[in-house]
Parts: C-alpha cells; structure tokens; sequence
C-alpha cells in the first residue's frame, strides 16, 4: 500500500509561505478505497505520463479512450497518517507533508490560472490508491497520472514519484511532483480552449499534434513555475527546484523511455516528445512567464 511521505524530504526551496492556508476542496482523496486486478486503461487523450510505457510495449495508442472492467473497487481501507482532510491546514502542514504539499502546488496552480486565463473553471485532483472510477473509465495506477477531459479532474496516484525516480531515473524531490501537476493542468487549460478536442487522430510522430499539444502543457507547467512566487503558497524558486522540474522533464522523454525500455529510439511512435524538446519547452515557459510564448502548434518545435 503507498505510504504518506512525512517530513524529513530535505529542506529546500519550495518552501510554503509562512501563515499560507490550504484548500482541500480542490483535491479529493480517495486512498481508502483501492481496486485490484486489470491493465491499464488508455484515458482522456493519453495524457498520463508511465501509460506510455505500457502502451508502447504492448503496441497499442496511449490516446485512445476506453474502460476497464478488470479492476474492481475493494472495501474502504486506512490511510497511513490520515487524509488531507484530517491533516492540511496551512503551510507547516504543507512543508511537512507530501499529500499536503500536493494540496499546497494544486492551490497555487490555480490560483495563477485563475488570474492568467479568462474564464477559468477549476478542476480538483484525485489521489487515489492502486485504483479508481474516472469520467474516462476505471484506471489503474499504472496508467501515471493523467487529466481526464470527460469529468475535468486530474487522478495521482503518490506512488508514482517514487517510480518516476527508480524506473525512470529522475532525481526526484519536492518540485518534480509540482511539474507533473502542473503539466496536467496544463491540460485542462488546453481542454478549457479547446486545444485537446483539436489532436484529432494525429497522435504519433515527432511532429504530431499530441506531441506539440505535451510539450505545451510542459511550456505551461514553466510558465506557472515563473509566477509560482507570485501566488499566496509559495517563497521563490531556487536553482535546485528548477532543476527537478528538468530532471523529471527529461525522465518522461519518448526517447529516453523508448531506449530504456526497448533499447531503440522510434520517432515516428513517440506521442509526448524527447527529452531535449520536453526540457527546453519547460525552459521556454519558465524563462518567460507567458502563455503566448507556449504556442508549439506553429513550424517546428
């Protein structure tokens, strides 16, 4: 069963501003109840990051949209050191927490879209436990995290930033898990405009609309990352939380998941992008602090 991460996870920026409140409603936690059995289920635009594993192995489309009735939900459990509900308050409990801390990057990524995007309408995250019922089918942890358009909510299960570490071979550390959530919100900016109705069947290859639609969410989550100070949670960056976002960036690169898992690189199949290219959009986003900046549709990126 995942365990809640408590404290003694370093001391380094991000560091939760001091009196920052939290606000669990945007995030649903349903780790007491888990599910068992079943593969992974492609979901809401392919946009989990370990589904691509799987689904490249297997040959099949980490974009198509299904269910699952394979994996069934079990009886309610207990969850180790409580829920965010029982325990994230405020910023100690964030900088002491990694479910609180989740709470405390989901916060801040919202509360910048909802100032930067017009009409903006939020959208929670679910942590769940091995597996759960999605708008977009019942998904094992093994699909990653991911945003589902049919219910507009992002589903984590907090045992994969252990595996983005051991299976992928990312540093780790508190601002990779900001990455990966605020990629995924990323995506709900693109379902918000539209963008993710528009891949249509141009799922794969190094120019695909899927590509170019992951490294914008990627050019997004930089874009919050500049402004990330800017919101009520969060002191200022450091150079080391930068350098876990890239890290984790370049861990989840098509290439680098292909040669690590098939020990070929294949372009035309990739559906996410490289390494390098999932790097500098990040970087792009970052550097600017503008949306306008992320726009990956137009030449080549």
């Amino acid at each position: 069963m995942m365990q809640c991460s408590i404290v003694g996870e370093g001391t380094h920026m991000p560091v939760f501003r001091k009196g920052a409140k939290l606000d669990t409603s945007q995030v649903e936690d349903r780790r007491g109840s888990r599910g068992v059995g079943g593969a992974a289920v492609g979901v809401g635009g392919g946009l989990g990051l370990l589904i691509l594993i799987i689904t490249l192995l297997l040959g099949g489309n980490p974009i198509d949209t299904g269910s699952n009735t394979g994996v069934q939900p079990q009886a309610s459990v207990t969850i180790p050191g409580g829920s965010i509900y029982d325990n994230c308050e405020d910023a100690a409990d964030a900088n002491a927490r990694q479910d609180c801390r989740i709470v405390g990057y989901v916060n801040s990524i919202q509360e910048y879209w909802s100032g930067a995007y017009p009409g903006y309408t939020p959208s929670n995250t679910v942590l769940f436990t091995d597996a759960t019922q999605t708008g977009c089918g019942m998904a094992s942890a093994r699909v990653g995290p991911f945003y589902c358009p049919a219910d507009q909510k992002i589903y984590l299960d907090l045992s994969f930033f252990d595996e983005l570490q051991s299976k992928f071979g990312a540093r780790g550390g508190k601002f990779a898990e900001a990455y990966v959530l605020a990629h995924e919100y990323g995506h709900h900016i693109q379902d918000l405009d539209g963008t993710l109705a528009a891949i249509g069947n141009d799922r794969e290859g190094p120019q695909s609309r899927a590509v170019r639609a992951e490294l914008q969410a990627d050019c997004y989550a930089g874009v919050w990352a500049h402004h990330a100070a800017s919101t009520s949670l969060l002191e200022p960056l450091s150079q080391q939380d930068i350098d876990e976002a890239l890290s984790a960036a370049a861990a989840v690169g098509d290439d680098h998941i292909q040669e690590t898992f098939q020990g070929t690189t294949n372009p035309e199949t990739w559906t996410h992008g490289s390494s390098e290219q999932r790097q500098r959009w990040f970087t792009t986003g970052y550097d600017t602090g503008d949306p306008a900046a992320c726009d990956t549709f137009s030449g080549g990126i």
